[in-house]
């Protein structure tokens, strides 16, 4: 029998944040066709920006702290956060002002650098799975396993028929994560010339941020149309429905904070995590406390 309409209208469940950002696995993709100032589905401005992502910090830190309690009952479940981009496009900003809505304890962050002389004798893969995150942990990975096709194709430090090889292996190998418990979460940071050009600028304006300045970056710049298409190779061939990537304008600062919690607060949503029953008498346990 159907039921009576009451006149009420019915809000439809909000739409994801990752379905809009989600890169199709297997399609070309144009990064010029992509505007790098846009907010999707964002607040309205900074300061609504800024307000909605400190909003968004206590659920956040409750989601952790139930991953994490869960692993003590054996649940095997963790996240990773996998973060690349141009130079300046905020990976470590991210860290700073998102990560930092979390407790630090349940956090793993690793920054990639050029490989050791102990990591190149070894397969491309080994140094990341030495930095994944533990059962109940969140992970952030500033760069990643992907410089290996990025860095690595641009500047030619491995023959193209490696690098053409090392999609398929990165495919397999964040697969083999999933199938373990790992919820992988891989952010491209969109970021524009112009912008990067400003920022850049603004490093050398303030004597107390020339430690962040790196002259080579002005060389790199010069590299950008390979930079490019080395980013769009790697988001057309590894972004799959186990691991698909999110692309996130990164040209406004308050946006990328809020697009990035939103994210992560839908995939630890998406795990529901558990606080575990106690494995004693809690009635036995406060009548002796008492009894003390």
């Amino acid at each position: 029998m159907a039921k009576k309409d009451d006149g009420k209208k019915r809000n439809a469940p909000e739409p994801l944040l990752g379905d809009l950002l989600r890169i199709p696995g297997g399609e070309r993709i144009d990064l010029t066709a992509h505007d790098a100032r846009a907010t999707p589905a964002g607040p309205a401005d900074k300061t609504a920006g800024l307000a909605a992502t400190a909003a968004l910090a206590p659920h956040l830190a409750e989601l952790q702290e139930r991953l994490y309690a869960a692993s003590t009952a054996g649940d095997r479940r963790r996240l990773l956060l996998v973060l690349q981009g141009m130079d300046t496009s905020g990976k470590g900003g991210t860290v700073k002002h998102v990560i930092g809505l979390f407790n630090p304890s349940g956090c793993r962050i690793h920054a990639f650098k050029a490989p050791t002389r102990e990591e190149l004798n070894h397969p491309f893969l080994w140094r990341v799975m030495r930095a994944l995150p533990q059962p109940g942990e969140i992970g952030i990975f500033d760069r990643s396993h992907y410089e290996d096709v990025l860095i690595a194709r641009v500047r030619d430090l491995a023959p193209r028929r490696q690098i053409a090889r090392r999609y398929g292996q990165i495919n397999r190998f964040e697969k083999s994560l999933i199938e373990d418990g790992v919820t992988v979460i891989k952010v491209f940071l969109h970021i524009s010339y112009e912008e990067q050009r400003a920022r850049l600028l603004a490093r050398l304006d303030n004597p107390d941020k020339h430690w962040k300045f790196n002259v080579g970056d002005i060389d790199e710049r010069a590299l950008w149309p390979a930079y490019r298409q080395a980013y769009e190779i790697a988001l057309e061939r590894c972004s799959t429905d186990e691991a698909p990537w999110y692309l996130v304008p990164a040209d406004r600062k308050w946006y990328r904070n809020w697009a990035i919690s939103k994210l992560l607060l839908e995939h630890l949503e998406a795990l529901d995590p558990k606080y575990p029953p106690g494995d004693f008498d809690v009635e036995e346990c406060r009548a002796r406390l008492l009894a003390t």
